[in-house]
This record gives structure tokens, C-alpha cells and sequence, in this order.
């Protein structure tokens, strides 16, 4: 049993050994990864306003489910949930979704920029 640990322990330090801007930029990926939390951002970018109540109702998921999204969303800070009263309104972080885009951007034309091209 303590073998098991020992292993996780392990695997979860691996990810301590890179820059801070990689992990960043792999939670961002990791959160964004599941198409639920893109309908919901897409969702919220669409109405260009504040979502008060229950954005279940526009996701073809649970209600529980979408809540487990949501928090995903706003950990990482991509949206802000403020409690009005019975209800919760949902907005995007632009400047937070702005930063991400950017270090995406910054990724990829680092990358890009490799001088060997594979013929795939």
C-alpha cells in the first residue's frame, strides 16, 4: 500500500519540475479541455452579458453537472460567480481569458518557429 503512495507522491511532484508558465498553461488546457466547459464559456461570451440563475438550463447537462464545470471555470478564474441573493450571476473574465490566449500564443509561436519541418 505504501508502495502506491510512494508512486503518487512521485507523479505528483513531476509537475513541480517544470517552469510555472508550463503548469499554468497546462491547468488552463487541462480545464478547458472538456467540451461542456467550452459551451459554457462559448455560452457566456455569446450573450455578452451577466448569466443570473441557472445555466443548466441553456447546457444539456445536470444541473449538477453543469455546477462541477462552473467550478472548474472559476477556479482557474475564467469566470466570476457572485451571489445575488437566491441566484449566482456568471460573467467572463476577459482580462483572465486574455492572459491565457496570449501565453497560448507565446507557446505556439515559440514552437512554430522550430527550424526541422516533418513531412506528416
Amino acid at each position: 500500500m505504501s508502495y502506491v503512495c510512494v508512486i503518487r507522491n512521485n507523479k505528483m511532484n513531476n509537475s513541480q519540475k517544470f517552469d510555472d508558465n508550463l503548469q499554468d498553461l497546462a491547468r488552463f488546457a487541462r480545464v478547458i479541455s472538456h467540451p461542456a466547459r467550452l459551451a459554457i464559456l462559448q455560452y457566456l461570451a455569446e450573450t455578452k452579458t451577466c448569466i443570473s440563475g441557472d445555466i443548466s438550463a441553456f447546457i444539456p447537462l445536470s444541473r449538477t453537472t453543469v455546477s462541477q464545470h462552473l467550478k472548474e471555470l472559476r477556479d482557474l478564474g475564467l469566470i466570476h460567480g457572485e451571489i445575488d441573493g437566491l441566484k449566482i450571476n456568471y460573467c467572463l473574465c476577459n482580462s483572465v481569458l486574455a492572459k491565457y490566449k496570449a501565453m497560448f500564443a507565446d507557446f505556439f509561436q515559440e514552437i512554430g518557429t522550430a527550424e526541422i519541418e516533418c513531412n506528416c
